[in-house]
C-alpha cells in the first residue's frame, strides 16, 4: 500500500474520530451539567442520555456538510494513489461553506420579508377591528416575530409615546426587513397628517406581496438555468467515471503523468471559470447579489 493509500485511509478515520469526539464531548458536558445541577430521577437511564448526546453529536456533524469534502477527497486520493485530491478537498471546504452560508442568508432574508408582509397584514386587520395602533402593533409583532431584536424598542416606543417611525426604520436595517421602512412612512403620515393607517398598510402589504411573488416567479423561471449549470458541472465527473468503467484509468493519467496533470489544471480552471460565469449570469437575472 502506497503513502497515498495510507493518507486517504487516515483522512477517513480522522473524519470518523472527529464526529465521535464531538459526541463524547457532548456526553461529558451533559454529565458535568447533571453533577452541578442535579434534577429529579426519571425512568430513563444513563444509556438513554448517552444515546441522545451521541445523536446530537451526529446531528451537529451533519449540520456542517462542507466537511464531507474531505472524506470524498480522501476516497479519490485512495483510488488515484495521489495526495492531490486531498489538497483540492481542503481548498473546497471554505468555498462550499461560503456558498452554504450565502444560501442560508438568502433563505433567512426571504423568510424575514414574508414575516414583514404578515406584520403589515396583521396590523391593518387589527386596526380595522377597532384596536389602537400601539396595541395592534404589539399584538401583530409578537405573533409574527418580524421585528426581531428591535421588537422591545419598537413596542416600548409604541406603548409609551416614543418615536415609533424611527424605531421601525432602525429595525428595517436588517437584510430582508426593508419593508419596515414603508411601515415607518405609513406610521409617520398617519401621525402627522391624520391619514388612515390601515389603508396605507393595506397598500404597503399588497406592494410587498407583489414584490415577493415576482421574485418567486423569477426564481421558478431560472430553475431550468440552474439545472443546466448543475448538469454541465457534473459532465467532467461523469466522463472520468465512464473512462474508469472502460478501463482507461483516467485517474492514473490525470494524477501521475505530466500531460494528464496539465489537462487537469487547464480543465479545472476552465470548469471553475465556466461555473462562475454561468452562476453570475443566473444570479444577475435573479437579482441576487450573493
Amino acid at each position: 500500500m502506497t503513502a497515498a493509500h495510507h493518507l486517504g485511509v487516515l483522512c477517513l478515520v480522522a473524519g470518523v474520530l472527529l464526529a465521535l469526539g464531538r459526541a463524547a464531548g457532548r456526553r461529558r458536558a451533559v454529565r458535568r451539567a447533571r453533577a452541578l445541577f442535579p434534577g429529579p430521577r426519571t425512568a430513563y437511564g444513563s444509556g438513554d442520555a448517552a444515546r441522545a448526546a451521541a445523536a446530537r453529536g451526529w446531528a451537529a456533524a451533519l449540520a456542517r456538510p462542507e466537511w464531507l469534502c474531505l472524506p470524498a477527497a480522501g476516497l479519490i486520493a485512495f483510488l488515484g494513489e495521489s495526495p492531490l485530491p486531498l489538497a483540492a478537498g481542503a481548498v473546497a471546504v471554505p468555498l462550499v461553506r461560503r456558498r452554504l452560508r450565502a444560501a442560508a442568508r438568502r433563505k433567512e432574508r426571504e423568510a424575514l420579508a414574508g414575516r414583514v408582509v404578515a406584520l403589515c397584514e396583521a396590523v391593518a386587520g387589527e386596526l380595522r377591528a377597532g384596536w389602537q395602533p400601539g396595541r395592534a402593533l404589539a399584538y401583530a409583532a409578537r405573533r409574527t416575530g418580524a421585528l426581531g431584536p428591535e421588537e422591545a424598542r419598537v413596542l416600548a416606543a409604541a406603548g409609551f409615546g416614543g418615536d415609533v417611525p424611527e424605531a421601525l426604520r432602525t429595525a428595517a436595517r436588517r437584510d430582508g426587513a426593508e419593508g419596515l421602512a414603508g411601515m415607518a412612512a405609513c406610521w409617520q403620515v398617519a401621525v402627522d397628517g391624520g391619514a388612515g393607517l390601515a389603508a396605507g398598510l393595506d397598500r404597503l402589504e399588497a406592494a410587498l406581496r407583489e414584490q415577493n411573488d415576482r421574485r418567486e416567479a423569477l426564481r421558478a423561471e431560472l430553475a431550468g438555468a440552474w439545472a443546466t449549470v448543475a448538469v454541465l458541472a457534473t459532465l467532467p465527473v461523469a466522463g472520468i467515471g465512464l473512462g474508469a468503467a472502460l478501463g482507461a484509468e483516467p485517474l492514473r493519467i490525470l494524477l501521475h503523468t505530466p500531460a494528464g496533470g496539465a489537462c487537469l489544471l487547464l480543465g479545472g480552471a476552465l470548469e471553475a471559470a465556466g461555473l462562475w460565469w454561468a452562476a453570475r449570469i443566473v444570479r444577475g437575472g435573479n437579482g441576487d447579489e450573493e
